[in-house]
This record gives structure tokens, C-alpha cells and sequence, in this order.
């Protein structure tokens, strides 16, 4: 009783109670995808957005365009009976009007929080019907997911989505795992994500630097990365601690959070 009572407040809170189990799903965000394979649910993906790179997959569904900017009639095509949403899926109109389609819409939240996180989970576990599963992964999580001590490390992670590097500040997905990792920040001080000079990546002097893997790719490859004059006179640079991560699994907050933790740690030893 108190476990439906529990998924009921949930569903009442983030969307819609559904009267049956949906056989027909689009989502919007990767984590979500994620969730959904990891629920062992995935028959019921009828299509994902741009984003849902993991598993491999996912990525050969039909896409309804990047969950920030997806196409409304593209969603509508799948004729879906449920649609999870993440709170950062837009724009904003595109949004209303999926919502006034009368296809079943839940927006789930998206801070990189492990709470936020466990809301997904149970979020989507109840909308499916699969509220023990969705208790079993989260059980998992809290035993896998542990803020490491903080060290000195100092830690720079660098997007780029131009071919121009950003800087990833306070109040980002990317601080949140830095630290949990237990790396200390350099860019902590910064809100959000800002163009970083190359001069200014020197002076930062980072003994880390990490990177997504698209990132990588839109900066011209890791060798050209290295080359650049401020990058290779840093610290992270003359030691090779320069770490390379899939985007989702780096920037998702999603439900390999662990095996990402595990990672950067691993590398920034």
C-alpha cells in the first residue's frame, strides 16, 4: 500500500496517471532512454530524441530531433501513448502544444542530483508499471554512488560545441560530478559554461583536464588538442592526464553515474 501510495504522490507530481501500462513510448533526453533499457523496457521505444546515444541500441530508433529543440509532428508520427520529457525539453511552446495533443506527457526532472536522479528513476518505473524494478536500480545507486573525499586535484572540464573551448563553472552538470569525484574544481567560481581563452587555461594550471568525446571531435581531434599553446603548458597536459569521456555518460547524470564516477577517478589518480 504505502509502495503505491509512494508511486501515486510521484506520477501526481511530475504528469498524468495513466490508465494502462503505455506500449508506445518516445523520450526525450538520453538519461531517460537510459533508464528505460535499464528497466528492461525498451520494446515499448518507439522513438528517442538525438541525445539517446546509449545503449548503441538506441541510437537506431527513429529520432524526433534533439530533446532541446524536437520536432512536435515528429513525436505525433510515432502515435505514441505515453511521452517522458526531460524539464530541459523544448522549446518551451513545442512543449505546450505535445501537451494539448492529448498524448500523455511526464516531465521529469533533470538537476544533476543523485534525488533528481532517483525521481527519474521511480518517475518512469511507475508510469510503466515497473515500480520494483525501478526501486532495485535505486537501492543500487545509493550503495554505488558515494562522494569521494576532496583532494587537491585540480580539475578543468572543457566542452566545445563550435570548435571553440567553454569552460564548465558552478551550477553545472559538470561541476556536480567533479565533485562527487572529489576533484576540485578550477572554473568553481565561474557560474555556468563561458568561452575560455587559451591563455587563461594556463593560468589556471590544471592537473586534469576532461573532455566529451563530441568535444574532442569539434576541437579537431585529441592530437590537435594537445597542440594547442596554452593546453600543452599545463600540468594536465605534460603529464598526459587529459581524460576523454562519452558525452552521456560524462554530462547525463544518468544511471551509469557510477561507472562515470569510477572512471574519472581512475584517470585523475
Amino acid at each position: 500500500m504505502k509502495q503505491w501510495l509512494a508511486s501515486t504522490l510521484l506520477l501526481a507530481l511530475i504528469g498524468p496517471a495513466l490508465a494502462a501500462p503505455p506500449k508506445k513510448i518516445v523520450t526525450l533526453g538520453g538519461s531517460l532512454t537510459e533508464i528505460v533499457y535499464a528497466l528492461n523496457e525498451e520494446q515499448r521505444l518507439v522513438a528517442v530524441d538525438q541525445s539517446s546515444s546509449y545503449p548503441p541500441a538506441a541510437a537506431k530508433l527513429p529520432k524526433v530531433g534533439y530533446y532541446r529543440a524536437f520536432s512536435v509532428e515528429g513525436v505525433l508520427a510515432q502515435k505514441p501513448d505515453l511521452v517522458l520529457a526531460s524539464d530541459q525539453a523544448g522549446p518551451p511552446e513545442a512543449l505546450a502544444k505535445l501537451q494539448r495533443s492529448g498524448v500523455p506527457v511526464i516531465v521529469l526532472p533533470s538537476a544533476p542530483n543523485l534525488a533528481a536522479l532517483e525521481k527519474r528513476i521511480a518517475g518512469i518505473a511507475s508510469a510503466l508499471q515497473e515500480v520494483e524494478k525501478g526501486k532495485v536500480i535505486n537501492t543500487r545507486l545509493k550503495r554505488e554512488v558515494v562522494q569521494a573525499p576532496a583532494s587537491n586535484t585540480r580539475a578543468l572540464l572543457l566542452i566545445s560545441r563550435s570548435g571553440s573551448p567553454e569552460g564548465a563553472g558552478s551550477d553545472t552538470t559538470a561541476d556536480a560530478i567533479l565533485k562527487l569525484a572529489g576533484l576540485n574544481n578550477v572554473l568553481t567560481k565561474q557560474q555556468g559554461y563561458k568561452p575560455l581563452a587559451m591563455e587563461s587555461i594556463v593560468a589556471l594550471q590544471p592537473d586534469v583536464i576532461v573532455l566529451s568525446s563530441m568535444s574532442i571531435q569539434n576541437l579537431g581531434g585529441i592530437e590537435k588538442v594537445l597542440a594547442m599553446p596554452g593546453l600543452a603548458q599545463t600540468p594536465a597536459a605534460k603529464n598526459k592526464k587529459i581524460i576523454v569521456m562519452d558525452d552521456l555518460l560524462l554530462l547525463g547524470f544518468g544511471i551509469r553515474l557510477p561507472e562515470a564516477l569510477q572512471q574519472l577517478k581512475q584517470a585523475a589518480k
